[in-house]
C-alpha cells in the first residue's frame, strides 16, 4: 500500500490547470504536491494518477513518488485565497500526494534531448493508458538531475468514466502525432517487447492494490471495490499486448485544438483562478522551494 503521511502545512497553490493542486508539508518532513479529492475534476483522477503512476514505476519509468495525504479542513481555516479555503474544506480525509522534486524545470522539447528508445518507452506507455494529456500542449513532464520524469496522470484510462463502454473504449488505436516526444523518433516497436511482457495479470492486480477503498466505494454497476479494481486490469491487460499495432505517428496537428473528447478537453484548458498568478503566488512557490532547501535530504536525497 502506498505511505500515508499527514498535511501539516499548506504552503501555496499551483495554478496551472483547472484542478489547483497545492504544495504542502507532512509529518513525515517531506514536502508534496498534492491533489484533492474535493477538486471538480473528483476522486477518479487520483485513481488514474495511482494506477498509471505506479504502473510507470514497476516498468522503469520516473514517477515521483506516490503517497496518500490525511487533511484535516482546519488548515484551510486560516488561508487568505477563497477558493483555496473552499478546496481544502471539501477534501477532509484521504488526498493523493507526489514528492516534490525542488530544482526540477518543465520539459522543453527544444532545449532537452530524448533518445528514441526512451521516447518510444513513453510513448507506449501513455498509449497503454491512452494518455491524452502529454501532448506538446501540454508535456506533464519534469527534468530533474538530468533524468525524465512522468507527472500527472489524471486525464488517463478514459472508459473509466463510463464503465458500459469500457471494453470496446480501451480496445481503440491510439493516435501520437500530437505526442510532445513524437519529434525523437520514438522507437514504439522495441518499447513494446521490452514491456508488454511485464503487464501480466499480477502486476496490474498488484497495482490496482494501491488504490485507496475509499476512492472506489459506491461506483454504479459494481458489487464491491475489488470487482471494479478487476475492472481496471481486464482494461489495460489485453490493450498491453497489442497496443503497439494500433499506434499512430502523423503530423502533428499544431493548427487545431486539441483532440481530446469535449469534456475532457475543458478539464485540460487552463482554468483562470480569482487571484490570478500574481507576485505573491510567485514568491509564495519560491519560499516553498527555499523551505524544501533547508530540509533534510529524505528517500535517498528525494
Amino acid at each position: 500500500m502506498l505511505t500515508e503521511v499527514t498535511a501539516t502545512r499548506y504552503v501555496t497553490p499551483l495554478r496551472e490547470g483547472g484542478s489547483l493542486p497545492g504544495i504542502v508539508e507532512a509529518d513525515d518532513l517531506g514536502t508534496y504536491v498534492m491533489k484533492f479529492t474535493g477538486a471538480g475534476q473528483g476522486r477518479k483522477t487520483l485513481v488514474a494518477e495511482v494506477v498509471c503512476g505506479e504502473l510507470a514505476r514497476r516498468l522503469g519509468l520516473r514517477v515521483p513518488e506516490l503517497v496518500t495525504i490525511q487533511l484535516d479542513p482546519v488548515i484551510g481555516l486560516a488561508e487568505p485565497d477563497q477558493e483555496v479555503q473552499e478546496l481544502l474544506k471539501a477534501s477532509g480525509g484521504l488526498n493523493l500526494g507526489m514528492d516534490y522534486l525542488p530544482g526540477s524545470i518543465g520539459f522543453d522539447p527544444l532545449a532537452y534531448e530524448v533518445d528514441p528508445a526512451e521516447a518510444g518507452r513513453v510513448v507506449w506507455f501513455d498509449a497503454l493508458i491512452n494518455n491524452v494529456d502529454r501532448s506538446w500542449r501540454n508535456p506533464n513532464m519534469l527534468v530533474w538531475h538530468g533524468d525524465l520524469w512522468l507527472i500527472d496522470h489524471g486525464a488517463t484510462m478514459i472508459w473509466q468514466h463510463n464503465w458500459p463502454t469500457a471494453r470496446s473504449a480501451s480496445a481503440k488505436p491510439y493516435n501520437a502525432s500530437d505526442h510532445v516526444l513524437a519529434p525523437f523518433g520514438p522507437d514504439v516497436a522495441a518499447a513494446a517487447a521490452e514491456l508488454a511482457p511485464l503487464v501480466t495479470e499480477e502486476l496490474l492486480t498488484e497495482v490496482a492494490a494501491e488504490v485507496p477503498a475509499e476512492w472506489l466505494v459506491d461506483e454504479p454497476g459494481f458489487e464491491s471495490t475489488e470487482a471494479l479494481r478487476r475492472a481496471y486490469v481486464d482494461a489495460l491487460l489485453p490493450r498491453a499486448a497489442t497496443i503497439h499495432d494500433r499506434i499512430t505517428l502523423g503530423a502533428p496537428t499544431r493548427d487545431r485544438p486539441s483532440q481530446a473528447p469535449g469534456w475532457l478537453a475543458d478539464r485540460l484548458a487552463p482554468q483562470p483562478h480569482a487571484s490570478g498568478r500574481d507576485e505573491q503566488g510567485e514568491q509564495g512557490e519560491q519560499a516553498g522551494q527555499d523551505k524544501q532547501a533547508e530540509r533534510p535530504e529524505k528517500d535517498g536525497g528525494k
